[in-house]
């Protein structure tokens, strides 16, 4: 049975999918977009430490407001509204809701929802892809100990790229490799809130028009983001990152699996089984043809001489040899598709892509030389962009997650380039989150696997 006669069936017998939203921001605000449109789904409450953000967000959105006039979250489940409410903890810990979205982009306060959601015995789909690359081994694993599910989002792009991982194993293909498109030059790891506009190509003119927010948009610019992404999806689906960060690789639709397979084989990976970027500039600025920028995409490889004339014969984009194929999708929409990681957690019991292992990371790296008492200052900020490595090398040389890199002091110096330790920074904050991922590392890394 599929998920929407799941849905209905449950609508017609009077029991709605129960939800509550952390964070309104834009994520939220698209879940916001389509949840009233869809029978069944009921989003209980909405979190937000602005509450007037949180209404804004669903006056835009289209709600009514007599349809987030709920005075308590009991008020709201029994007129089947929305309490908009500033208190995600007691959100977490009302028994009417099945399934947390934690949408908020902050990693300390994601991981800190995520437990208080497991703690009130609550399905999460961690949109929070930040807090999901530090913490989401441990936290998917204290979820399935509760018998819940901990899902990345669907409509976002590790969740895609981990169903089409599961589907090239699924149809016994040899899977090679796994990614997404990006705009990116190398120069771009060095961007600033500063000169981020200038890559976009926006005068100071569209940009005072418009709510952009600077470190965001920086952090998509100089790869933080991508390297987030590409780790959490090796946690999801048991590839690697490469050994020194991502490449970003130029390739349109044309070029994936000719490009995306081991150079032993003419292309340009070291080796099967990592996770990388299909960049849609050239070196020189050039567009790719038939870039992927909104995409996802799998390599894989025939298993034999039929598969391989079959690849040939339904007219799949190939490599020259025929041997290697390729998959994408297109295009993402983010919260306007996160309803299915919901229902697939409620009804089905799945996630929608989960970190089921501990095996890359998004560790800080300089962005210059920066000396004993200077402060960095997190992802798309001024001090330190996100290399995405294999757990072996980041736990080897105690990285310091992307993650926890926010408004902390140096205690030593450090050269740009070089990936920041955990003992190069005073970390007197947030001690609780700090210390679950040392849990992470001593429990699910590599030393621990070796010890089995």
């Amino acid at each position: 049975m599929n998920l929407y006669s799941m849905l209905a069936k449950r609508n017609a017998e009077g029991r709605p999918v129960r939800v509550g939203l952390i964070g309104a921001g834009k994520f939220g605000s698209m879940v916001l977009a389509q949840a009233r449109k869809i029978a069944g789904y009921h989003i209980v409450a909405v979190a937000d430490l602005d509450i007037g953000k949180a209404r804004g967000s669903l006056k835009r959105t289209g709600w009514q407001e007599d349809e987030y006039n709920a005075t308590s979250f009991s008020d709201a489940m029994d007129r089947g509204k929305t309490y908009v409410t500033d208190d995600a903890a007691d959100m977490c810990a009302f028994e009417g809701i099945e399934c947390i979205i934690e949408a908020t982009g902050h990693p300390i306060a994601g991981t800190r929802h995520a437990l208080m959601a497991i703690d009130g015995m609550k399905h999460i789909v961690m949109v929070n892809v930040e807090a999901d690359v530090m913490c989401g081994p441990i936290l998917a694993a204290k979820a399935r100990k509760n018998g819940l599910v901990y899902s990345m989002a669907y409509g976002d792009q590790p969740a895609f790229i981990c169903e089409l991982v599961d589907w090239a194993r699924s149809c016994g293909f040899e899977l090679v490799s796994a990614g997404k498109g990006m705009n990116f030059q190398p120069e771009y790891r060095y961007s600033t809130p500063d000169t981020v506009w200038g890559y976009f190509g926006w005068s100071d003119e569209f940009v005072a028009k418009g709510d952009f927010n600077p470190k965001m948009y920086n952090s998509f610019t100089d790869g933080t983001k991508a390297a987030i992404e590409m780790a959490a999806v090796a946690n999801g689906t048991g590839l690697d990152c490469p050994d020194d960060g991502l490449a970003f690789y130029p390739s349109g639709l044309q070029d994936l699996a000719s490009v995306f397979k081991p150079k032993s084989k003419g292309g340009r990976l070291p080796k099967n089984g990592l996770v990388d970027i299909a960049a849609s500039q050239e070196p020189d600025g050039r567009e790719v043809l038939n870039n992927i920028r909104y995409g996802m995409f799998v390599t894989f490889r025939a298993p034999d001489e039929y598969t391989r004339d079959c690849f040939e014969q339904y007219g799949l984009l190939t490599d020259k040899s025929g041997w290697y194929g390729s998959m994408w999708r297109p295009f993402h929409l983010i919260g306007l598709e996160t309803s299915v990681s919901v229902l697939s957690a409620v009804l089905r019991g799945e996630p929608t892509g989960s970190s089921k292992e501990y095996r890359g990371d998004a560790v800080a790296t300089a962005k210059g030389d920066f000396k004993a008492g200077d402060m960095l200052d997190g992802e798309g900020g001024y001090a330190v962009w996100a290399k995405a490595i294999p757990a072996t090398i980041s736990t080897e040389v105690d990285a310091l997650p992307i993650g926890l890199a926010h408004n902390v002091k140096l205690k030593n110096p450090i050269k740009r380039d070089q990936i920041v330790r955990m003992s190069d920074v005073e970390l007197v904050d947030d001690l609780d989150v700090v210390n679950l991922r040392r849990e992470q590392v001593t429990t699910m890394g590599p030393a621990s696997e070796a010890d089995k």
